[in-house]
């Protein structure tokens, strides 16, 4: 804050000066004492608020525009501090959907860029967060890669990064890589330290020991606990432990048991961990997440404070958001009662931005560059010989690992006995054995491997998707080489995308031509489009809940336990790249 802007608001407090807007006899929900403040007054003077009281005449001139409250409750705008904005929508479309709820800033992680485009595609995707109608912060990647090629970013990028103000700190960072491996990643961690920004965590499975060895390298927070133990757990060692309830996974529902173990309440924080387009048109985005908080039964003063204050606090940005006071940014919800989420004016900045769950301004779009609309580099077509499997000089039965699914995203190492044919290793019907392949598109395209997975139902065809997590590569899995090929191909032709092919035929597509993760298409377009590639995978038997999601998480550090990456299978027990064959 300038220091004019400051001499401003405070010639307003003292009623000197009119504000420009003034919010009279309103219900103000004080996040600092958890009272409930009936009959109160918020002065505004341009995006901040100058004062908060039962006064409100000094305040009001000619010009101000007065809006009387009724005596509704009065909230701070809802933060989300973690979530993947890059869920196949770009920003813009994101925003469209996500402005009348309430949320008036948000923190995502923005790892999606760095491994196919570097800082500049880093870079280009924080100017299209900029400038708009809500703040959006990020935290740097952290690069947590299976792939040796993928891992780690560099310093001098890093540096470049910690020295914006939207950058709030180093995103999650998975505590197996950073025990296995801690020279690849605790020179960044001190990087972040020295900057006085934040270490977000990723704590999947990491319990005594390991967890306060992950704890001992500054790590903050973690958003993986899905029992009771494990968030006290981490609450007792300091972490800010963040609920899930998105798209990914719903959380709270088991967590909000907490709230009758008498254990502090301050250092927990709700969150989406991402949304997707059907999602968010049907349930909305934060103001959803508290609702059902509170329909858990926290106290609404509890909940709505686990997604104002307490994010501030964790972020150092309370000085600025989180709570409605003098000095801090004019983002505010109106509600119809305290255990009704579901607002009816939102400000952020100081400007009405959604008024009776509509929203009033329209979010800045962005033009992509050329170079992140163009990731997807490959160096010829590929053919059904790319996915045979060579047992070349073998003879008689071999083992081989196999992806064994354990749930949809939740997979296992197996050993399988499987008979040569024709000198190769064939897909096998008869046990669910399909093929899949890791196949680099950015630092050296075409590099490819092919494995064998277990438990995706897929009777014909293929499936192909460019979205994938922590990697620059494209994941294929089908049952059918030809098929597999034609998938391939399609993407590239499509910049990114997700594709099914049966029979030599694309029988649905998804084009995400920036980055290879995000459509430039409408949200409801993108809806419609992944509704029928879920009908299309269907139709080749995948019973699935999100089979492109399945396909997306193979080659992620953050659920366990066997990965696939361009470079071969990785055991997330302790991070080793294997081959095919079990010698």
């Amino acid at each position: 804050m300038e220091i004019q802007t400051m001499k401003s608001l405070m010639r307003v407090a003292a009623g000197l000066e009119p504000a420009d807007r003034v919010i009279t006899n309103a219900t103000v929900v004080n996040m600092f004492t958890g009272e409930l403040l009936d009959g109160y007054t918020v002065g505004i003077r341009e995006e901040w608020i100058a004062y908060v009281g039962s006064e409100s005449s000094h305040m009001i001139g000619e010009h101000t525009h007065v809006i009387d409250a009724g005596g509704q409750p009065l909230i701070p705008g809802f933060i989300d501090g973690h979530t993947h904005i890059l869920w196949m929508s770009t920003p813009e479309e994101f925003l469209k959907n996500a402005l009348a709820g309430g949320t008036t800033t948000i923190i995502t992680e923005i790892f999606e860029p760095y491994p196919v485009s570097g800082y500049a595609g880093v870079s280009d995707l924080l100017d299209a967060l900029a400038d708009q109608p809500v703040k959006i912060f990020a935290t740097a990647p952290a690069m947590v890669s299976i792939s040796h090629r993928s891992r780690s970013i560099k310093q001098s990028d890093l540096e470049s990064l910690l020295a914006r103000p939207e950058v709030l700190g180093f995103g999650e960072s998975y505590w197996q890589g950073i025990l296995q491996t801690p020279e690849d990643y605790l020179p960044a961690f001190k990087l972040t330290r020295d900057h006085r920004k934040t270490l977000e965590g990723h704590s999947a499975g990491a319990s005594g020991k390991k967890l306060n060895a992950y704890a001992t390298s500054g790590i903050s927070s973690c958003h993986e606990s899905i029992q009771v133990a494990e968030a006290i757990e981490r609450l007792r060692l300091g972490f800010y432990v963040m609920i899930r309830e998105g798209s990914v996974r719903r959380d709270l529902k088991t967590i909000s048991e907490i709230k009758d173990t008498g254990v502090d309440l301050r250092r927990l924080i709700l969150v989406s961990d991402g949304v997707s387009p059907a999602e968010l048109t049907a349930n909305g985005y934060m103001e959803h997440i508290v609702q059902t908080a509170i329909n858990c039964g926290f106290r609404p003063v509890d909940a709505i404070r686990m997604a104002t204050l307490n994010v501030a606090e964790h972020f150092a940005i309370d000085d600025c958001v989180g709570a409605i006071a003098p000095g801090r940014y004019a983002d505010m919800a109106l509600l119809p009662d305290l255990y009704t989420i579901k607002a009816e004016l939102v400000l952020s900045n100081g400007k009405i931005i959604a008024e009776n769950g509509k929203p009033v301004v329209a979010p800045r779009p962005h033009e992509f560059s050329t170079s992140s609309r163009q990731s997807v580099h490959l160096p010829r077509p590929f053919d059904a010989q790319d996915f045979e499997v060579s047992a070349e000089g073998r003879t008689g039965p071999q083992n081989i690992r196999v992806i064994g699914l354990v749930t949809d995203l939740v997979t296992q190492e197996l050993s399988l006995e499987i008979s040569i044919e024709n000198g190769r290793i064939p897909v096998d019907a008869g046990r669910d054995l399909k093929k899949v392949a890791a196949i680099d598109r950015a630092h050296t395209p075409g590099d490819m491997f092919v494995g064998f997975i277990q438990g995706l139902g897929l009777e014909s065809g293929a499936i192909a998707t460019s979205a994938t997590w922590d990697s620059a590569d494209i994941i294929v899995a089908g049952a059918d080489e030809t098929d597999m090929a034609l998938a391939v191909n399609r993407i590239h032709e499509l910049n990114g995308g997700v594709v099914v092919c049966t029979r030599g035929s694309v029988l649905a597509e998804l084009p995400l031509p920036v980055f290879g993760v995000i459509s430039e298409l409408p949200l409801q377009k993108i809806e419609g489009q992944s509704k029928e590639i879920e009908a299309a995978i269907a139709s080749l038997g995948v019973s699935l809940r999100d089979p492109g999601l399945t396909l997306a998480t193979l080659t992620t550090a953050a659920i366990p336990f066997f990965r696939i990456c361009e470079e071969g299978y990785v055991n997330l027990k302790d991070g080793l790249t294997r081959g095919l064959f079990v010698e």
